[in-house]
């Protein structure tokens, strides 16, 4: 008999885990007993106050972008025949997927800096804008900024006592016009990466898709 009630309460346990197991471990999970890790970018730090102004003339400054995230970039007016970085990857791997999700993505922001090919700023930015406008499917100006402006002073940014813009071996005089920035919605910098190859291109919207989720890690607890 004591068999029988033994067995039998083996059998209401084994069907209250096989009914309510799975619900009990996504509790677990939505409380935070498992928590899902993943790498968080390192912090450069504060990058200058920038300004610039966009084709239509309206004039910015570093504050118009408090918390959103913003890709920085250089145009060239050779482009895009010949661009220091990969306008056609750029346009796939990073427009393209802050375009199409923008509901999710809303908070990035692109900003390409139109250089004369040494580093210069150029007031008349018309040509480069129309060339965006007529390479880029459906191209959002508010999304991807034409800008006008000190890129040079922006990428002034020291590494192991080095500037990109200045003094640093590899990206020294020019060559700073080849870099993407990933800049955080606290105006720190988060990401240096070469834009003229696929899979530089390829890895900056990666370490985009980091900061996102650390975001979202953020806004959860808030």
């Amino acid at each position: 008999m004591a068999k029988k009630n033994k067995a039998g309460r083996m059998k209401v346990l084994l069907a209250f885990i096989l009914l309510f197991g799975p619900a009990s471990l996504l509790i677990l999970i939505g409380v935070g007993g498992c928590e899902h890790k993943f790498k968080v970018l390192e912090d450069y730090g504060e990058v200058i106050e920038y300004k610039f102004t966009d084709a239509k003339g309206k004039e910015y400054t570093a504050k118009d972008f408090e918390g959103e995230a913003v890709i920085v970039s250089t145009l060239q007016v050779t482009c895009p025949d010949d661009c220091e970085v990969s306008l056609w990857h750029i346009k796939k791997h990073l427009y393209s997927v802050l375009n199409k999700n923008q509901k999710r993505l809303g908070n990035i922001k692109m900003i390409s800096f139109v250089t004369d090919g040494e580093g210069n700023a150029l007031e008349d930015i018309s040509a480069v804008n129309e060339m965006i406008k007529d390479q880029i499917e459906d191209y959002d100006p508010d999304l991807w900024i034409i800008a006008s402006g000190d890129s040079r002073e922006l990428y002034d940014i020291k590494k192991d006592d080095k500037s990109f813009a200045k003094d640093g071996e590899q990206y020294s005089g020019n060559g700073f016009q080849k870099l993407l920035l990933l800049i955080d919605r606290e105006n720190h910098l988060r990401m240096v990466l070469p834009g003229d190859s696929e899979g530089m291109v390829r890895r900056m919207k990666e370490h985009m898709a980091l900061l996102m989720k650390e975001y979202d890690k953020i806004d959860a607890k808030k």
